[in-house]
């Protein structure tokens, strides 16, 4: 592994302990210190969902125009500038905006970027320029294991930081990662605001990603507020569950080229998405306490098995100077998408309708499966070296 991708990955390892302390924190701090109900705390995650989604655009836009070093280390810095606005103020006016800084969604995963989302576009767009074609998968798998791994320790660590002081200390953490950052040098393939070339792709992936984050809007942002509302479970033992979940979906993640290799694109997402959504649509009925960890932890594994595989893909099928814009696009429609979910979820959640989300959920990840089937076809083994993408082709 070269010094620039170990920059890249220590940044992120860092900012992955912090993400993990927040996602335990934050609905803690929200319903059980400041006493808000989960239409709140529904309402804080869409604000921040839209702002992450506005921000991984713009940022999307200059790693393409400006370069990926730079606005790397810019948005690297609003982790830990939001972690300190929490940390400095019960207001809930200075809490939303920081929550829109940080990216506090929580649409994703530990392992997948739930905290602070508007900085994995260029992330993903800098391990690309840094890899080859054929080890990118590889790549991809190995620093979403890292950042699922990191991400589970700190949730566990959460457990020996008060509530308030887990802000503080995740933006310390969160920060020691960025130094690095200027060091890192990177081939900037800067390019101009125009058209497309590969808009045709690009459209099929935005729309699966829409789908799928709306999906995700509606049940992980409220899983954590599930057990806490349902089952009354202390910040303890519930860290101790999200250590377990983000470990398992971590190792989860080192078999994405091995699904890849054997399965392919679409036939690994189906595969593992599939089996989580039938766990996540009983999730909420069956309201036995062993029975909901057991899917809680693995459930996530599933939704993030294929998700380097995805990624992956993306990056080989888009041109170097339109990869910032299109992982921005990508996100927009996905983080879009995941607030209304959000908002739709914390309104259904407020009233008690806590089934409800967990079954449009299931409908929603019906159709996403069927579009990637649609859109991409059912192929086994190696993705080829040449793809069509729309109007041209991509080597």
């Amino acid at each position: 592994m070269n010094r620039d991708i170990t920059l890249v990955g220590f940044s992120r390892v860092a900012r992955s302990v912090a993400a993990g302390m927040i996602n335990i924190a934050f609905p803690y701090y929200i319903l059980t210190t400041l006493h808000h109900g989960a239409f709140t705390i529904g309402l804080i995650y869409v604000s921040a969902t839209v702002a992450t989604a506005i921000l991984g655009f713009l940022a999307g836009i200059t790693t393409d125009v400006w370069g990926k070093r730079g606005t790397l280390i810019i948005t690297s810095a609003l982790l830990p500038l939001s972690a300190i606005m929490v940390y400095t103020s019960s207001n809930l006016w200075m809490i939303i905006p920081a929550a829109m800084l940080g990216g506090y969604s929580a649409t994703g995963s530990l392992a997948g970027g739930g905290i602070g989302g508007a900085v994995q576009p260029i992330q993903s767009a800098v391990l690309a320029n840094l890899t080859a074609d054929e080890t990118r998968t590889k790549y991809f798998s190995f620093f979403t294991f890292l950042s699922g791994v990191t991400g589970a320790l700190g949730a566990l660590l959460a457990k020996v930081f008060d509530v308030r002081d887990i802000f503080l200390a995740a933006a310390v953490i969160s920060a020691v990662g960025m130094p690095g950052l200027w060091y890192l040098k990177v081939e900037e393939a800067r390019g101009k605001i125009g058209k497309l070339r590969t808009r045709t792709t690009i459209g099929k992936f935005t729309l699966t990603g829409m789908l799928n984050g709306l999906s995700q809007g509606l049940i992980v942002p409220f899983l954590i507020p599930f057990f806490v509302l349902v089952y009354h479970l202390p910040k303890s033992q519930m860290s101790e569950y999200a250590f377990a979940s983000g470990l398992l979906g971590s190792f989860a993640i080192l078999g994405a080229p091995l699904l890849e290799r054997y399965f392919g694109f679409v036939k690994s997402i189906v595969f593992t998405r599939g089996l989580g959504t039938v766990l996540f649509v009983v999730f909420p009925v069956i309201r036995l306490l062993p029975l909901s960890v057991f899917i809680y932890i693995i459930g996530p594994a599933l939704r993030v098995a294929a998700l380097p595989i995805q990624q992956s893909e993306l990056t080989k099928r888009v041109d170097d100077d339109e990869m910032g814009r299109a992982l921005g696009i990508n996100q927009v429609a996905r983080l879009a998408a995941s607030s209304t979910g959000t908002g739709l979820s914390g309104y259904l959640m407020e009233g008690a309708l806590f089934e409800l989300p967990f079954f449009i959920y299931g409908i929603i990840m019906a159709a996403n499966l069927y579009l990637y089937v649609r859109f991409f076809g059912v192929k086994s083994g190696k993705t080829p070296d040449v793809v069509q993408a729309g109007d041209t082709e991509v080597k």
